[in-house]
């Protein structure tokens, strides 16, 4: 598939996305989210980690208000349930770590499409805004899941209602995200980040985040029998076995995601 709102590449076991619309802020339309679909279910046969970013300023400005075919419809209910869903379910079920590389602004549907990601490490400058109010519609894109559960109710609602930016420090503070670096270093952090699950027990974190997302709906006794039955799972694979050889040899792992 030729991707024109986006930019796919892949090296050393990372692919990386980068939204591709730097004139409208990365603005999401019905081609962007479509391509980016593609490109997700598309990332963990050509890589080990998966990063998402912006090209330009700003990571994603949310909602193209431009786009005429939402504007002029006004049908807010298809779009999310037709477009938004299957790209966030994409992003959540993702086998590989996914991480959102925030190099800029990230507002409305562009803020909850970072945390939908496994990590979001954000570059110092960054900001991340719940927009909706200032139009009238509540958060969307997942918002109403992810920030309450990162950030508690407090924080959530306030974000929501008041619509004010939210620095990367603040972010980080409120258990948002995973970490901010300074603007000069991002991209080399970023790189750090994603080259170190590139070379990690791919298994062993697509189990890790089937237990860690599973627990939010279940009681101990069910989350114990979640990881004994993930954990058996984990045993049983190629990784296990090299991480263990490894540790008794003293030498670093070589894992194959296996």
């Amino acid at each position: 598939m030729p991707y024109e709102t986006i930019i796919y590449s892949t090296a050393d076991q990372v692919v990386t996305v980068s939204l591709n619309r730097p004139d409208v802020m990365n603005g999401l339309n019905t081609q962007m989210r479509g391509e980016l679909l593609h490109a997700v279910k598309r990332a963990p046969l050509d890589g080990r980690v998966l990063v998402i970013t912006g090209a330009g300023k700003a990571f994603c400005s949310g909602q193209d208000l431009g786009d005429a075919k939402t504007v002029a419809t006004i049908d807010m209910e298809g779009v999310l349930r037709d477009e938004y869903e299957p790209m966030l379910r994409a992003i959540f079920d993702c086998p590989i770590p996914t991480i959102a590389a925030v190099n800029g602004a990230a507002a409305g549907a562009g803020a909850n499409l970072a945390l939908a990601c496994d990590v979001v490490i954000a570059t110092e400058s960054a900001i991340f805004l719940q927009a909706f109010s200032r139009i009238g519609l509540i958060p969307d894109a997942g918002g109403t899941y992810w920030l309450p559960r990162q950030v508690g109710m407090a924080r959530a609602m306030g974000a929501a209602l008041f619509a004010e930016p939210v620095s990367a420090k603040q972010a980080v503070d409120w258990g948002m995200i995973w970490e901010m670096a300074p603007d000069i270093s991002f991209r080399d952090k970023v790189a750090e980040r994603a080259k170190q699950l590139a070379n990690g027990p791919t298994e062993g974190y697509r189990l890790t985040k089937q237990a860690l997302r599973g627990s939010f709906d279940n009681t101990l006794e069910e989350q114990l029998e979640t990881e004994a039955t993930l954990q058996g799972k984990a045993g049983r694979t190629y990784d296990f076995q090299e991480g263990v050889s490894a540790f008794l040899d003293k030498r670093p792992a070589k894992y194959e995601g296996r």
